[in-house]
């Protein structure tokens, strides 16, 4: 069963890193990730659905327009491919459970706010809240159908637990970080929290001396968290021991 949901999510993986690229292009630019549809950024010609097959269509057009000819980034595929990786990874780490969904839309949210902070040092609420919206209902139900109440009550703590520390943070530096950090990090705490309350102690932080921005700091470590950080925390409990 984990192999065929390993599959299965490596599939809509590739379809759900189109999406993505739509939402890290048009978001920052404030623009509808709906309408219209997707077209070059160069040409502006619309992409006909034989050039929007994940990956595949870039390597046919050899990274080309094939009205213009201008290239298209490498991001394109490489969005793509990460989104499949990542939600195998998740498949692999979870199985076929019903927490899946909500984590593999989790890493596609972290994987979409990295790369526009990245480029635009902005975490949009456009993204956040959106990731909310979707995950609390997916691991209500992963609660209400194995019954694992616990997990949702430490998912609601560690959410409002990421927000307040990282409230804090800012109260006390405000130029340190912006409140999109706040508001990424009370989603990464409630995530987190659903697998334990412990895993909230793995997020990667770094210095408010380094030029690159937090959010992709956060959301490498809550994917760290999320795949090993079982196999972390009992390391460190040995040791401990």
């Amino acid at each position: 069963m984990t192999a065929l949901a390993a599959a299965i999510c490596g599939v809509i993986g590739l379809c759900v890193g189109s999406f993505l690229n739509v939402v890290i292009y048009r978001v920052p630019r404030r623009e509808s990730v709906v309408r219209p549809r997707s077209h070059c950024p160069a040409c502006d010609a619309p992409i006909a659905d034989r050039d929007n097959v994940p990956v595949l269509s870039w390597v046919l057009l050899r990274g080309r327009c094939r009205s213009c000819g201008d290239r298209i980034s490498v991001r394109y595929p490489l969005v793509e491919l990460g989104t499949a990786v990542l939600f195998v990874a998740a498949a692999v780490r979870l199985g076929a459970t019903w927490q899946l969904p909500a984590f593999c839309a989790f890493f596609a949210s972290l994987l979409a706010i990295s790369v526009i902070d990245l480029d635009h040092y902005i975490i949009p609420n456009r993204v956040v809240y959106p990731t909310l919206a979707v995950t609390i209902p997916l691991l209500v139900a992963a609660a209400a159908a194995d019954g694992s109440w616990g997990h949702l009550r430490n998912a609601a703590i560690g959410g409002v637990a990421g927000f307040l520390v990282l409230l804090a943070i800012h109260v006390a530096v405000p130029r340190g970080m912006g409140f999109g950090d706040v508001r990424l990090a009370g989603v990464i705490g409630m995530m987190l929290g659903w697998l334990g309350l412990r895993y909230l102690f793995l997020a990667h932080l770094r210095s408010r001396k380094d030029a690159v921005p937090f959010g992709p700091f956060m959301a490498l470590g809550a994917v760290l968290a999320v795949l090993w950080g079982r196999a972390i925390l009992d390391v460190y409990s040995r040791s401990r021991g």
